[in-house]
């Protein structure tokens, strides 16, 4: 019987029943961590829940402790893989956001080198801002 919280078509509930393979970082009961097939930086890491969630608007007090665990193994998963003086992470959301795959995801990117700037300066309504 298919669980019925992974949808049949998304490429990372593919990832999470084994369909399609993928380096592992950590895996636990609510959450799998993998290498990104299309690395931005020398360390680049994809961190989902195993629940398919399509994005953070779709995230409901239910889905917290799987949330909080993609946030507290951040740092040791970026120190473990090499990025030892800093790291960011990224969760992009919906159109504007340039989310790829719909089913939430965090990157965790970092190195041995700083990271360039990621966001633009750009004005809004007379206000410089800043990512």
């Amino acid at each position: 019987m298919t669980d019925p919280r992974i949808t049949a078509d998304c490429i990372f509930c593919k990832i999470v029943r084994g369909e399609i393979p993928a380096k592992k970082a950590h895996e636990d009961e609510l959450v799998l961590a993998f290498h990104d097939v299309r690395p931005q930086a020398p360390v680049h890491l994809l961190v989902i829940p195993k629940q398919h969630v399509p994005t953070l608007y779709d995230t409901a007090a239910g889905h917290e402790k799987a949330l909080g665990r993609m946030l507290a193994i951040a740092g040791e998963l970026a120190r473990k893989e090499g990025a030892a003086d800093g790291f960011r992470t990224i969760i992009n959301t919906g159109r504007v956001g340039h989310q790829e795959v719909y089913h939430v995801h965090m990157h965790v990117l970092g190195g041995p080198d700083p990271l360039g700037p990621m966001l633009s300066r750009a004005k809004f309504g007379g206000a410089t801002r800043s990512g």
